[in-house]
């Protein structure tokens, strides 16, 4: 099993960025996978979700509006597309994957597989 984060960067303030993460080695259209990021300081938490064949998107109150997920199954990939960045925005972005069905963001303890971080850096 095998999940890679990538499209992290360096940007300012009100860009866009879109995040990317490849998987490999489960049937992935029956996961759902989700986002989470962890800044500086602070504890993982949950960005965004999106349930196996796209069946439900769920976001933090902290990205709603901003942020959109979605998949592509036939790829093994699901985006994170950020706009308006903020400098609170500002982590490591992780995906993880479940084979759960979701009604909201899960927490980092939900998820089984996880990738390598890529890092989004905002600044003001």
């Amino acid at each position: 099993v095998q999940l890679q984060a990538s499209g992290g960067g360096l940007v300012q303030a009100g860009a866009s960025l879109r995040l990317s993460c490849a998987a490999s080695g489960f049937n992935f259209y029956d996961y759902a996978i989700g986002w989470f990021r962890r800044a500086p300081g602070k504890e993982r938490e949950g960005v965004s979700c999106i349930n196996g064949h796209a069946d439900g998107t769920y976001y933090a109150d902290s990205v709603k509006g901003r942020f959109t997920i979605s998949r592509d199954d036939a790829k093994n990939t699901v985006y994170l597309q950020m706009n308006n960045l903020e400098p609170e925005d500002t982590a490591v972005y992780y995906c993880a994957a479940a084979r759960q069905y979701y009604y909201w963001v899960p927490t980092p303890q939900d998820m089984t597989y996880w990738g390598k971080g890529t890092k989004v850096t905002v600044s003001s």
